[in-house]
């Protein structure tokens, strides 16, 4: 089929005798004859000149990676299929998959599952063949080349299931020499989704022309993970010579001037312009950081991100954080994601993009949001999240009414615990021990079956394990800062155990720690917990909603490890270990009572009390110019504006 198809090709070729299954040589008459070989039908195509390398995306469009544009491979396949292209190389393909369902779009393989390897954008897709696929390359120098054919399993499963057992074998001719023998990409790649590439040095090209091809040989499986599963899979190629190509003296001279003149016109224009708009330091100090980060974590294309979110499409937006926007979307292979947009003008925004993926890209804990990869393109800087269906916990507790949960107590219960447990992972248990310090409720995130996870690490410090604290400048949001760290930068674990207090409080109570006043003697929720406990009667805190539908003494639980947490003293303040073993059950709550009036007082509340009643919503510190920062140094102190999150990652 593959003669027939190039005779038909060939100008000179429209007749040849078939009869009685005559494939042979002497079948077709002696003036095509010389049309049987490859090369010389190749020929009849010329060459306006020679090229030297030549990279293709097996199965997908064009991409550029590591610097290097591979050329776009996307035309639909089928069991004979010849793709001729006008860019000097060609692709066939032929072969029958066993399914009666098999449609051209079966030919192209696309990732089931996100990949994780590196320059993932050349494995997202793959070209496939049932029997066998070739790669005609043409207006080559000749001499030698290196060839480097990049695979990657995206079909077959190793999730020990059915779908595992499939065994994708076959072979690979250069030049019509067999390279490769019973070839097994999951067994060279050690699993699927992992890349593996394989170099072939001194292919040697003669009249202009490189022959790859791919030939399933009948061995392997042929039905799972579904039926038809077989045959040959690519997805790049990369060819390279190995010699200097042959150029002109006085031609090259000129091109290299003429070139080195407009790279220096075009590198002052963007240099101007960026300084101009004050780019210029801050993309090359965020571009060397995140090179200086061991991330654990995927790159995303902005071309990826585009497509999984529409184009940032407004019906998109799940909110807007102290950093930037939140867009839900949805990747290729089905996964929900929530993506956080960073203002790229922003200073500080830069600094908490780079520290937010250093923190959390190696964290993996039930309690911890996942951070799936980033972007960095162009003045975009851009988070991948695992997307949470029910948004934040303050949306759940205290926002608008069409977004509020109704959070019964054993829900209420296994947040605090959950979030506490968060913590402890974050003091106590991960590898990067850290202070997040911007623990509250528009931080925690609620998944689908509501359980909490810890989200925004833009503000964390990392453990200095030769310091008993770190001093550091304020960052945060008021009503959850611990008093010592507000007011003197003394920055300990225990400044995130008094947000968890805080936190706690909101829970049990369903309100806003800063909002809620009951008269104007009250500063905040704290202050009020604190004149009720003096009272004896801190069950008033008890959100009204719940009725009688809850356990009162693990509201009092709840309640008194609550202020334990937010005590003024952090010395006194129990470690987030010490807090889920007390609110398991597993270790008895010993109290502290303290004076409300003198504790307002002393801990600096009533300098923030008046600032805050001219605002309605929570206030972050350190923020981005569009969100309240609160600066401290020795000798001076600023205050700007503020906005507030609705899905604050």
């Amino acid at each position: 089929m593959h003669a027939l198809r190039m005779m038909s090709k060939c100008s000179c070729c429209s007749q040849a005798d078939l009869s009685y299954n005559n494939f042979s040589e002497d079948s077709v008459p002696p003036v095509c004859r010389e049309t049987l070989q490859l090369s010389e039908c190749l020929g009849n195509h010329p060459c306006s000149k020679d090229r030297y390398s030549l990279y293709i995306n097996c199965g997908g469009g064009k991409v550029t990676v590591r610097g290097i544009d591979y050329e776009a491979d996307n035309d639909q396949g089928g069991e004979a299929k010849y793709v001729p292209t006008n860019n000097n190389w060609e692709v066939s393909s032929t072969g029958h998959f066993w399914d009666t369902d098999i449609t051209s779009n079966d030919y192209v393989a696309h990732n089931v599952s996100v990949l994780r390897m590196n320059d993932s954008e050349l494995y997202t897709t793959a070209r496939l063949s049932a029997l066998s696929l070739t790669y005609y390359i043409r207006c080559l120098g000749n001499g030698n080349y290196t060839v480097k054919l990049h695979f990657a399993e995206i079909v077959i499963r190793d999730n020990s299931s059915f779908y595992s057992l499939g065994k994708r074998i076959f072979d690979v001719y250069i030049q019509g020499n067999r390279r490769l023998k019973d070839f097994d990409i999951e067994s060279k790649a050690k699993g699927v989704d992992k890349e593996y590439f394989h170099e072939f040095k001194a292919v040697t090209v003669r009249d202009k022309t490189l022959e790859i091809r791919f030939h399933w040989a009948g061995k392997g499986t042929t039905a799972a993970p579904k039926r038809g599963t077989y045959g040959p899979l690519i997805s790049a190629i990369s060819v390279k010579s190995e010699f200097n190509p042959p150029n002109d003296r006085q031609k090259k001279i000129l091109i290299v001037v003429g070139a080195v003149v407009l790279f220096l016109v075009l590198v002052f224009m963007i240099l101007g312009a960026l300084w101009w708009k004050g780019l210029l330091w801050d993309r090359i100090s965020r571009e060397e950081a995140l090179r200086g980060l061991d991330l654990k974590t995927g790159i995303f294309t902005l071309r990826q991100i585009k497509a999984a979110t529409n184009n940032f499409d407004a019906a998109n937006k799940l909110g807007e954080g102290g950093f930037g926007i939140v867009y839900k979307g949805v990747l290729l292979d089905g996964t929900l994601i929530a993506v956080k947009q960073l203002s790229s003008r922003s200073k500080q925004g830069h600094r908490e993009f780079v520290n937010e993926i250093g923190m959390i890209s190696g964290l993996q804990h039930p309690n911890v949001v996942k951070l799936y990869g980033c972007c960095a393109e162009g003045n975009q800087l851009l988070l991948v999240y695992e997307y949470m269906e029910n948004n934040n916990l303050a949306d759940a507790l205290f926002g608008e009414k069409e977004v509020q949960l109704n959070l019964d107590w054993p829900t209420r219960l296994r947040i605090c615990i959950g979030i506490a447990k968060g913590l402890a992972f974050l003091h106590e248990e991960s590898p990067l021990k850290m202070v997040h310090r911007d623990i509250k409720t528009t931080n925690v995130l609620l998944d689908k079956d509501i359980n909490p996870k810890i989200s925004d690490f833009g503000l964390a410090k990392l453990d200095e394990e030769e310091n008993t604290h770190i001093s550091t400048r304020v960052a945060g949001t008021i009503g959850y800062m611990a008093p010592e760290y507000a007011l003197w930068g003394y920055l300990t674990y225990k400044a995130d155990v008094y947000s968890f207090g805080v936190v706690a409080l909101e829970i049990v109570a369903g309100k806003n720690n800063m909002k809620y006043r009951p008269n104007e003697n009250f500063v905040c929720l704290l202050d009020w917990a604190l004149v009720l406990q003096q009272k004896g009667n801190l069950m008033e805190l008890v959100d009204k909603t719940l009725g009688t539908n809850f356990n009162k003494e693990e509201a009092m639980t709840i309640i008194k490890v609550a202020l334990l947490c937010t005590n003024p003293s952090p010395a006194l303040r129990p470690t987030m270990s010490a807090v889920v073993s007390m609110l398991e059950g597993h270790t008895a709550v010993y109290e502290i009572t303290r004076d409300p009036s003198n504790y307002g007082d002393q801990m600096g509340y009533k300098s923030f009390m008046n600032f805050d009643l001219q605002r309605s919503e929570p206030h972050s510190l350190i923020r981005s110019p569009e969100s309240l920062s609160l600066i401290r140094s020795s000798d001076s102190m600023l205050i700007e504006s503020s906005s507030t999150s609705a899905y604050d990652l």
